[in-house]
């Protein structure tokens, strides 16, 4: 048994690259072939001097023996990655084995050996060390087996193959969103996450091992290329399981940075930054949610897009019902922004932008409540001229204390 190098060229790009395959010598009929065992991929990460060694450990783990000299593993990634070959090659080689008569006769002949007085009852007791026992290679299968059941009745599946996208994608693109709902984090991280950690491939049948992190990327760009269809779709089918109207639509941006000048990224802009990192590059990023927590759409900007410009291409076609409600913050909340609101049905809720404050204290119906801190805030509720917009004033002692603070620090 030993790795086989092969180059070879893509069909698409005409790019020369390697692939990797183990590989043993067998006699047919007079001649010696080389018969495959496993595809390594073209991302087979081991030294070359390192391949021996490998190769023996499989040998070991498929042909268990005493030995006269200590073979044990060198490194824990000569291990890891045996443990790995070996699984799939004895899996392989389950799936390949046929139910025929000659395996049936060959179970009867082998029955037909246990001698005639033993007794299927008795129990052959064997003692085992505990401290002998050695965990190899563990992985996690909870939170992957309960993801996949909500992929399945959000109907991801079936639409992830109506957008024509490979099997391997449909895995790599499973794999980086239950990565992310089990382990947030960079798509390298999840990368290392599916390949050490998860039992996700197992029952997905895909070998993520093989794969680089460079693959997770690219499903990253096909999620991209289809956000809209699979936004639509996956609202659609939550509101069929929770069965919740939309009366609520919360909206919101914010904005992240790049290290690099991304010059070949036309969103990335320079403007203000509320990470206080204004000396890069920007891309601002908008959410829309439902009252219940649920996406409704998001969208990227360059990030130096005005708030305000935004709303009205975030709401139009979200199809929601006349009369739903918009929650927004100052930013947003322009004139333009509010009249297009009133014109189009939505009512909303929003901070209001006029730098001039009232507070009648000596209204009869202002309300007292109590905060989570027992602090006291008195409310006072108005009506603009025209009666149409409702203005909800509160009133802190604290809170006053604190701008009082920050005024004449000022």
């Amino acid at each position: 048994m030993y790795i086989r190098e092969t180059r070879t060229k893509s069909k698409i790009t005409g790019e020369g690259y390697y692939t990797y395959r183990l590989v043993r010598c067998e006699r047919v009929g007079g001649k010696v072939r080389q018969i495959t065992l496993l595809n390594l991929g073209k991302h087979f990460a081991l030294e070359k001097d390192e391949w021996p060694l490998l190769c023996n450990r499989i040998e070991q783990l498929l042909h268990p023996q005493p030995f006269l000299f200590d073979l044990s593993c060198p490194s824990i990634t000569i291990e890891r990655m045996a443990q790995h070959y070996f699984s799939r090659l004895t899996t392989k080689n389950r799936k390949k084995k046929p139910d025929t008569s000659e395996n049936k006769e060959a179970e009867i002949d082998a029955a037909s050996m246990i001698p005639a007085n033993s007794s299927s009852t008795e129990k052959d007791w064997t003692e085992v060390s505990i401290d002998s026992l050695e965990l190899t290679d563990p992985r996690s299968v909870g939170v992957e087996h309960v993801a996949l059941q909500a992929f399945s009745q959000l109907g991801l599946m079936p639409l992830l193959k109506d957008l024509k996208i490979s099997g391997v994608m449909q895995s790599l693109i499973i794999g980086t969103i239950i990565g992310r709902m089990a382990v947030p984090a960079s798509e390298r991280a999840t990368w290392q996450w599916l390949q050490q950690r998860s039992a996700l491939g197992e029952l997905l049948d895909v070998d993520f091992l093989s794969m680089s992190h460079m693959s997770l990327y690219r499903a990253s760009d096909i999620l991209m290329q289809h956000q809209k269809a699979i936004e639509d779709q996956l609202f659609k089918n939550a509101q069929i399981l929770f069965s919740f109207k939309e009366t609520v639509t919360l909206y919101d941006l914010t904005n992240t940075y790049f290290e690099g000048e991304a010059e070949k990224n036309p969103k990335a802009q320079r403007g203000r930054s509320k990470e206080k990192r204004s000396d890069c590059p920007l891309l601002t990023l908008g959410l829309v949610l439902d009252g219940s927590g649920f996406v409704r759409r998001s969208r990227t900007f360059a990030g130096n897009v005005s708030e305000g410009t935004t709303l009205e291409s975030m709401l139009t076609g979200l199809g929601a019902d006349p009369g739903a409600l918009v929650v927004m913050d100052a930013g947003i909340a322009i004139e333009d922004n509010l009249t297009w609101l009133k014109n189009n049905g939505y009512r909303y809720i929003t901070v209001n932008r006029s730098k001039t404050r009232t507070f009648d204290m000596d209204d009869p119906h202002i309300k007292c409540i109590k905060t989570a801190k027992n602090e006291e805030v008195k409310l006072q509720r108005t009506f603009d001229e025209e009666g149409q917009e409702i203005f909800l004033y509160c009133h802190s002692q604290e809170r006053e204390a604190k701008e009082s603070a920050m005024m004449e620090s000022f």
